[in-house]
């Protein structure tokens, strides 16, 4: 059975993967480097700073950083507990992909990239909802765009990706959960 889940993933990840042309490799490339969306977290700090003020502001740069280095080690345990090569570290893949990456990496399960996008997806369009509604949407794209980019680049399969964005988005929740507990508590700000 787990066999044939992963036959399905790696079919699946070639069919993805291959839709990829060399036209678009600059911009996947682009999407995929980590700091391409430092703009954007500043932006969104800056909306929660605009919204919920100065106090509120150090929480959630405190919450965030949190969260982060959360997402970041469990996907760590995760990738060495079980060890699941990525594709480009597959030698019997290697000629039926297409690799840009810029390095391989070792093992893939789950995808650091699409849990730590779609935590800060769901956090900051959970806690912005009352003031821009449409918001979380524009998150949670931005979030499949980036993951999406994990296989166009050929670092990682489509179940890394959804069980990425499974545990990002669980993750993002439980830390809204907490950072409206702190404001509440340590912030004379309402929610």
């Amino acid at each position: 059975m787990i066999d044939q889940i992963l036959n399905y993933d790696t079919d699946l990840f070639l069919f993805l993967n291959n839709l990829g042309t060399p036209a678009w490799d600059n911009l996947w490339l682009i999407i995929t480097h980590k700091l391409t969306f430092v703009p954007l977290y500043a932006i969104l700090l800056f909306l929660l700073y605009r919204k919920y003020g100065l106090k509120s502001l150090l929480v959630f740069v405190v919450v965030v950083a949190l969260m982060i280095t959360f997402t970041d080690q469990i996907t760590n345990i995760f990738k060495r507990g079980f060890q699941r090569p990525r594709p480009c570290g597959e030698a019997d893949l290697i000629d039926q992909m297409r690799f840009i990456a810029v390095r391989c990496g070792k093992y893939g399960f789950f995808s650091g990239h699409s849990s730590n996008s779609m935590a800060a997806a769901v956090f900051a369009g959970l806690m912005l909802k009352s003031h821009y509604k449409n918001l979380i949407f524009i998150l949670l794209l931005w979030s499949a765009i980036v993951a999406y980019s994990r296989i166009y680049v050929g670092v990682h399969y489509p179940l890394d990706i959804v069980c990425g964005l499974t545990f990002g988005a669980i993750s993002g929740f439980i830390f809204y959960k907490l950072a409206k507990y702190l404001l509440n508590k340590f912030v004379s700000t309402i929610i």
